[in-house]
């Protein structure tokens, strides 16, 4: 698969997983892209950590809440520090953004699917916070993000997308929109 392929069929795939574990080689391959992805004045300020451990991911998944990704046979659960780059800018959101990207390119190379689950866990009942101190994740890191991981169990169905053309302009926004 080339990269415009897999950047075409990536979708958010939030079915149910085969049981099936993913090899830890795959684990890594994903995980190195995501730290492959640029970062605000190289600030490298996502870290990640991948869950295979069936123990772990059942401590992960109580605290869980609505249940997503609860089939996966792995997760990789996304790390934050809010550092200062450039003056008074904070580019963690731009540079972990960036890394699940590349996670989820390389998640689709490599046959798997995923979700990027997010919002879910950083609402006011702090899940991603109790996620971390299952996780022994210090306090000077936050958990904003994870990414199930496995192989689907049901066809994706790719989800319907505007027109090119209801989306996407040369030189100017166009007249007729405004």
């Amino acid at each position: 698969m080339n990269t415009l392929d897999a950047i075409n069929s990536r979708h958010s795939y939030r079915g149910e997983y085969e049981n099936t574990s993913i090899p830890k080689e795959d684990l890594i391959k994903i995980m190195k892209a995501g730290l492959a992805a640029p970062s605000g004045c190289n600030k490298q300020t996502t870290s990640l950590i991948a869950v295979d451990d069936p123990a772990v991911l059942e401590k992960l998944r109580r605290v869980i809440n609505p249940p997503v990704g609860e089939t996966a046979p792995a997760m990789i659960c996304v790390l934050t520090q809010r550092v200062y780059a450039y003056r008074d800018k904070c580019f963690a959101i731009q540079d972990y953004s960036a890394a699940i990207e590349n996670m989820l390119l390389a998640i689709v190379e490599l046959g798997y699917q995923s979700c990027w689950f997010e919002g879910h866990i950083t609402d006011e009942d702090k899940i991603g916070y109790q996620m971390a101190q299952i996780l022994g994740v210090p306090d000077e890191f936050e958990l904003v993000c994870f990414l199930p991981v496995g192989i689907a169990k049901t066809t994706p169905i790719l989800p319907k997308k505007k027109d090119f053309e209801e989306r996407a302009w040369f030189n100017a926004f166009p007249k007729s929109i405004r």
